[in-house]
């Protein structure tokens, strides 16, 4: 009796945990390395799991690449302020972030946003600007 109750009662609460898998950023980037770019955003992905923010640099040798900047999840953002309208296409950013730890691929984790058109900037989870 004991044994169906309590199969019961897991049976009855499992569906309204929440439960999420995550991977560690450490497994694709260098997160005790620091790169910036600075270049005219293409793209901001305002999306789970993570968001993305794509933008049109030059990379160390003056050849103009597209970079997968990856952020934190939609949710995350908007608790910090950040909505699907704070970057649009063509913003001047300043990007500082982690870089990939396959050099091939021109992504970073990123650490810290900067539009100087306007001032606005994001540096970690206190900015509030």
């Amino acid at each position: 009796m004991r044994r169906a109750l309590l199969t019961l009662l897991i049976g009855a609460v499992a569906p309204g945990v929440s439960t999420s898998a995550h991977h560690s950023f450490a497994a694709h980037y260098v997160e005790d390395q620091s790169v910036s770019i600075e270049g005219d955003l293409v793209q901001f992905e305002y999306r789970n799991p993570h968001s993305w923010v794509h933008v049109n640099a030059r990379d160390e040798t003056g050849v103009m690449r597209q970079v997968e900047a990856e952020w934190a999840s939609a949710p995350r953002l908007k608790q910090w302020g950040i909505s699907e309208d704070t970057l649009k296409p063509g913003d001047r950013v300043i990007i500082t972030g982690s870089p990939s730890r396959n050099p091939t691929e021109y992504r970073m984790h990123l650490k810290s946003i900067q539009r100087r058109a306007d001032g606005w900037q994001w540096a970690g989870p206190a900015t509030r600007r």
